[in-house]
């Protein structure tokens, strides 16, 4: 799918701009793609302009809300198809994404992309052939290929987070790429049994929370990474810390262990595991 390139309005983006025209001013600065760049507006009495196109003044917006234009009005970036799924701004800029509201990337220290950045550095991307299983926003992706990556495949099995991705001007596009970014609709579990023996040099592993996915944790799919992955190659598998207070369980540990099995030496490592392939 394309990516939208019209303007993404936020609650105080809408205001900002409206108490500029109340205040007379003919003009307007700011930032209408969550903080990638920063234009200028033309205010009118009726509408706005920007990169030469007129839009409405929006009406009222919710917080905590992403909009872009839709036909004549504004929708928010989200959709529901069993569960709510929602492009959601950040003090970074950076948008993450939400599931039912359960927010899908930490953004409490760092910007996700910034995050994603630190993780993306342990498996040295430069000049590599990567494994994305769980493309996302596709932060991952970006920053290997900022990082010199020789190509990446990038798996994605829930469509509503692929449109996400056309609407947020920080996930990075395929077409844009150079040919280097291999962005694929399918469940991974799945599709890892059709990638060749020992045919990528690294990996990166960011499944949802093991209640939601628990065949991406399971002895079974860590055989799989094992098998497509050359010997000395790094995986980086993001585990998080889910209900260590509750229910005692040490997810990363556990994780490690499993790896350990399907031929990895492994470590903890930032929130997550680093492993490489015995």
């Amino acid at each position: 799918m394309p990516h939208y390139a019209g303007p993404l309005l936020t609650r105080p983006l809408a205001e900002a701009m409206l108490a500029a025209r109340a205040d007379g001013a003919a003009t307007w600065t700011g930032s209408l793609d969550l903080d990638r760049s920063t234009g200028t507006v033309e205010l009118h009495a009726d509408h706005w302009s920007w990169r030469g196109q007129s839009h409405p003044y929006p009406g009222k917006l919710k917080d905590r809300t992403i909009y872009f234009r839709n036909d004549d009005d504004y929708a928010p970036v989200a959709r529901f198809a069993g569960s709510l799924i929602k492009l959601v701004p950040t003090e970074w800029g950076v948008p993450t994404f939400e599931i039912d509201g359960i927010k899908m990337l930490p953004t409490a220290k760092a910007s996700p992309l910034d995050d994603a950045r630190a993780k993306v550095a342990l498996i040295e991307p430069a000049g590599k052939r990567v494994l994305d299983t769980c493309g996302g926003l596709g932060y991952f992706a970006a920053c290997c290929l900022q990082a010199g990556v020789a190509g990446i495949h990038s798996f994605e099995k829930n469509a509503d987070v692929l449109w996400l991705r056309t609407l947020n001007p920080w996930s990075p596009d395929p077409d844009a790429s150079g040919g280097r970014l291999r962005l694929e609709h399918a469940d991974v579990a799945q599709a890892i049994t059709q990638i060749a023996d020992a045919s990528v040099d690294a990996l990166l592993h960011d499944p949802p929370r093991f209640g939601i996915a628990g065949e991406l944790y399971a002895q079974a799919f860590y055989d799989q990474l094992a098998r497509v992955l050359r010997r000395g190659g790094r995986l980086f598998h993001y585990t998080g810390s889910p209900n260590k207070l509750t229910s005692g369980r040490d997810v990363p540990r556990e994780v490690a262990r499993r790896l350990q099995k399907s031929g990895f030496g492994a470590e903890l490592a930032l929130d997550g595991v680093l492993a490489t392939r015995r």
